[in-house]
């Protein structure tokens, strides 16, 4: 089935250069010019995942990124021309999946959206009735449906945050280092940055941590990386 992306840019000649690109790589793409036209067509029709750049009129990226965040989970892209760790930190501390800066290759690029397009299929693709339920304290996390509760409410993760929650209780007390984490779950080499892993932890944390700053399930092993007790 063919996937739908929604583009969201304002910069007319990065959004037709992407939408060509993206239609010749076989999808379908919508795409819209600021943040209020973005949010209303995003949570008016279904999408694979939004490819959004930060600065643009009416509302910024970051903005967009909250709401879209707060009623759907698909994966998100964030782009923009600021590579700083401010803005990545940011973006991926308020939901997003994954950034990457202009100016950009179009093989980066392509990599980059099918990597988080096959990354969120591989687990909300099934159909099947079938449960795998994994119960942890007052966690329960069905593998198979991409689904999280604790104490018996649902709770929302993104696809990053919840391959990683599924990397950490699928491999219970095993030890994972940052560079692991990354190529695991981003399936890219590691480049040191740390900042990324750090928010994701942080933001799972806060969903699934009763006392976040004070985890009883994700542990830091400083100097090393992170493991799930339990």
């Amino acid at each position: 089935m063919q996937k739908h992306i929604l583009l969201v840019e304002d910069d007319e000649d990065i959004r037709e250069m992407v939408d060509k690109f993206l239609t010749m790589e076989g999808f379908a793409v919508t795409s819209v010019t600021n943040g209020e036209e973005a949010v209303q067509i995003c949570l008016s029709k279904t999408f694979d995942l939004v490819i959004l750049d930060i600065m643009m009129p009416k509302l910024d990226g970051l903005e967009v990124l909250k709401i879209i965040r707060e009623k759907e989970a698909l994966p998100i892209i964030m782009m923009s021309a600021k590579d700083s760790d401010v803005d990545k930190a940011l973006g991926l501390g308020l939901g997003a999946d994954d950034y990457i800066a202009k100016p950009f290759s179009m093989l980066e690029f392509s990599a980059r959206v099918k990597a988080a397009i096959r990354r969120a299929t591989q687990y909300s693709s099934s159909m099947e009735e079938t449960k795998v339920t994994l119960t942890i304290g007052n966690l329960v996390i069905d593998i198979v449906n991409f689904s999280v509760e604790k104490d018996q409410q649902q709770v929302k993760l993104t696809s990053k945050e919840f391959a990683i929650l599924k990397l950490f209780i699928t491999n219970r007390n095993r030890v994972f280092t940052k560079q692991q984490i990354y190529q695991l779950i981003w399936n890219d080499e590691y480049y040191g940055d740390e900042n990324i892993i750090n928010v994701h932890i942080r933001r799972l944390r806060e969903k699934i941590e009763d006392d976040p700053s004070n985890p009883k399930y994700i542990k830091t092993l400083w100097g090393i990386g992170y493991k799930l007790e339990g």
